[in-house]
């Protein structure tokens, strides 16, 4: 991933999960970043929002409490990102590439920080260089 010291970064809310749940799936240097203490970690509200939404539908593959994961970010030494509206005012000049609302919200957040988004999704890279796809381990 780089030398990333010393730097700023947002979650997405994958890599919000195996950061709090399975870090060991995530590559040693970010694993590194994340823990490094001069580097700024953050996860949005709209990570928690989206747990939340996902959790209430019931899906048999997403078992995850909102809450649950919002106290082990910040057991963790992650910070709160809350959405502010001066976030969304990038989202309507954004192409269309990603409809995923969350994700838009996090490019826009990452673009307002700025900070570095980390993510496993490849379609994300197209709005920035300051998105950062991470590959994970193989089980």
């Amino acid at each position: 991933m780089n030398d990333l010291s010393a730097r700023t970064f947002l979650l997405d809310t994958n890599l919000l999960l195996y950061a709090v749940i399975t870090p060991e799936i995530l590559p040693q240097d970010v694993q590194d970043s994340l823990t490094t203490p001069d580097n700024a970690v953050f996860f949005s509200a709209a990570s928690i929002w989206e747990i939340a939404i996902k959790r209430s539908l019931n899906k048999d593959n997403f078992d995850f409490c909102p809450e649950d994961i919002h106290r082990l970010a910040l057991e963790t030494g992650f910070s709160e990102l809350p959405i502010q509206s001066e976030h969304c005012y990038d989202i309507a000049r954004m192409p269309w590439q990603c409809r995923d609302p969350f994700d838009r919200l996090l490019i826009a957040q990452m673009r307002s920080l700025p900070a570095y988004l980390l993510t496993t999704d490849n379609l994300l890279s197209q709005y920035s260089e300051l998105v950062l796809h991470i590959s994970l381990k193989k089980a």
